[in-house]
């Protein structure tokens, strides 16, 4: 068996070393797989400053605007989860359950000021509890000067740390000293402070995904001071459902956001472990989903409009780095980081499980239990890996990102971030289209190409990213259904970047400008190794161009499409005489035209092989005043 498992690495080896050798072919089509491109995956995590003392610089918004972000998660991550929004309080989970001020509406207010049309995300507290005051904190200053000894230890409220270590106080505090009840109708109450009559009257379209809490998986953990014990998982869903019903009926248009849990293991177990009901064990995000349908079929409110995640991929080597896009939809990768998917099992554990595909694993659910018409997506709101360097970690980014553009992903909001992430944000959002189209690469594990089309059709930008750690790749790119004429067209380009920030502004940045030469509706073009290439395209697509309908004459424009020497335009047999035909290109230019006099023929030539590529006007007429006009494609 080790013999014939060696065979087959070997193999494949060989297969990824040929293809690795050869020049890379990609195949474009902008009539296929077309897909709005969500602007919210251009996301970041905890950009704006909740303390009206010390505001967001100037040149922080200046650069995030030049930059092309369009969503900022605000909530804090398990600092949302006791936040007070009457009192701008909140209780720190990670610090001693500390309380300090935090001013959402302050947040709220500068980014639709700041920022109009860029949506916030904050969150709902489902935990039952919320912070009361700020005066039964832990003197961690006095303790050990704020160096965050003990930080894990539940001491305010009157508790003493363990010197010795761990997250287990010598002496508990009590919760009940600057914790008080929060009900559903608290947490949603911030949706009529911010909307409601009488309100701060922010812009709901500005502020409509709403995170249903944070990480509840392991509350247990995080928030033991008052969750000493891990509620089950029914527990939450009955928690879930009675903030959502009310968020819902406040604000109709909200999108609800959950189950928000902490990383791949949580992806499935609920307090280390399936999920039983009915007699039949399911993993967390199939248990989630299960009851969200069973409680809307019961009710009629609508109660997910995102499956929203947080991942954390801990891969360590730069090769297994730049494929951490493949967790989500793709379903052959080997994840090395695989773990809590093995659960999926029947049997419990499958260790030989490595394949991750986790929406795709949850549109099979969703699909299961909702139906295809679910219309529920899917959003990261926390997002970390390891940063080796910086080139690594752009190409990583822009991979994340053409892959969450091809599939639909409603949001991508990072919470690391390092350098090299501003310029491929900034790369991808400033010159990408609105519209996903498809791009197949025959070497995929190396070079990608993603690729969008404007909303009139008229220009595509695609982006190649070369994921290969040392080796640079010729890459041929053709494209199909698409009319380019022959010439250069630019590109923009993300490699060797430094280790330092280089994104400044939109005009201040590491992108290096070039052109690439299309030939025929291709070109060919060396991308570095570890690099992201942007390719700006000008032309017209086939299915863009709609034949003109005729006015009075009966004719016929074939073939056209043209590709030959001729185009024909076949007449009828009404009595026409002294016809003309004059072929114009698209800015109003004669290109051709010939006179036909006496009776009219039945067939009428077009010489097209003198025509560049492109679109053409061709207008027919007689004596008499009849007329036909069409337009011809060449390609």
């Amino acid at each position: 068996m080790k013999k014939i498992h060696l065979y087959i690495s070997l193999t494949a080896l060989l297969v990824i070393q040929s293809v690795s050798a050869q020049t890379v072919s990609i195949q474009i089509d902008p009539t296929k797989g077309r897909k709005a491109i969500s602007p919210n995956i251009f996301g970041k995590n905890n950009n704006i400053s909740d303390a009206p003392g010390s505001p967001t610089p100037g040149t922080t918004w200046q650069m995030m605007r030049a930059a092309g972000l369009h969503m900022t998660r605000e909530n804090g991550g398990n600092n949302a989860t006791k936040y007070n929004w009457r009192k701008k309080i909140s209780s720190h989970p990670d610090w001693y359950n500390n309380v300090y001020s935090h001013d959402w509406d302050y947040q709220a207010k500068t980014l639709t000021d700041s920022m109009p049309g860029t949506q916030g995300m904050w969150a709902f507290q489902l935990i039952g509890y919320a912070a009361s005051n700020l005066t039964n904190n832990f003197n961690d200053w006095a303790y050990d000067g704020s160096a965050g000894g003990g930080a894990c230890q539940n001491t305010a409220g009157g508790g003493t740390v363990n010197p010795s270590g761990g997250c287990v106080a010598a002496v508990s505090g009590n919760p009940n000293l600057y914790l008080e009840n929060w009900t559903p109708d608290s947490t949603t109450g911030i949706l009529d402070h911010w909307f409601g009559t009488g309100g701060l009257g922010f812009n709901k379209n500005d502020i409509k995904y709403w995170s249903m809490d944070n990480e509840p998986d392991i509350w247990n953990g995080t928030h033991d001071d008052v969750m000493k014990t891990q509620p089950a998982a029914e527990a939450f869903m009955q928690l879930y459902f009675a903030v959502a019903k009310k968020a819902r009926a406040k604000f109709p248009a909200i999108k609800l956001c959950g189950p928000v849990p902490a990383s791949e293991w949580q992806w499935y177990s609920w307090n280390n472990n399936k999920i039983t009901a009915g007699g039949v064990n399911y993993t967390w995000l199939e248990f989630f989903i299960k009851r969200i349908s069973e409680e809307e079929a019961a009710t009629g409110i609508r109660l997910l409009d995102v499956i929203d995640i947080h991942s954390y991929p801990n891969e360590a080597n730069d090769s297994d780095i730049v494929q951490l896009h493949r967790i989500y939809f793709d379903t052959l990768y080997n994840y090395p980081g695989a773990n809590g998917v093995k659960t999926t099992a029947a049997s419990g554990w499958d260790n030989s499980i490595t394949n991750e595909n986790v929406f795709g694993r949850c549109n099979k659910w969703l699909n299961q239990y909702m139906g295809p018409n679910h219309g529920v997506t899917f959003g990261v709101s926390e997002y970390g890996f390891t940063a080796n360097n910086v080139n690594t970690t752009a190409t990583s980014y822009a991979s994340v990102l053409g892959t969450f553009a091809d599939n639909g992903v409603e949001y991508f909001t990072p919470w690391y971030w390092y350098p090299g992430q501003w310029e491929t944000l900034h790369l991808f959002s400033r010159y990408g289209k609105p519209t996903r189209i498809q791009s197949i690469s025959n070497a995929d594990h190396y070079v990608s190409a993603y690729s969008s089309v404007s909303t009139a059709g008229d220009s595509i930008t695609v982006f190649l990213v070369n994921r290969s750690l040392t080796t640079a790749k010729t890459t041929t790119v053709n494209l199909s259904n698409y009319i380019l004429a022959n010439g250069s067209y630019n590109t923009k380009q993300l490699s060797a970047l430094p280790s330092s920030e280089t994104f400044i502004s939109h005009a201040s940045n590491a992108l290096k400008s070039g052109t690439v030469t299309v030939n025929s509706n291709a070109f060919t073009m060396s991308l570095p190794a570890l690099s992201t290439t942007a390719v700006i395209l000008k032309g017209t697509s086939v299915t863009a161009v709609p034949e003109v309908s005729a006015a009075s004459l009966n004719a016929n424009l074939f073939p056209n499409p043209v590709s030959g020497q001729s185009a024909w335009v076949a007449i009828s047999s009404e009595n026409t005489t002294d016809l003309k035909l004059d072929v114009y290109n698209m800015i109003g230019e004669l290109i051709y035209s010939k006179s036909f006099p006496g009776k009219n023929p039945s067939m009428l030539e077009i010489p097209c092989s003198f025509m560049p590529q492109g679109v053409y006007v061709v207008n027919l007429s007689s004596s008499n005043g009849k007329k036909w006009t069409s337009r011809l494609v060449k390609i």
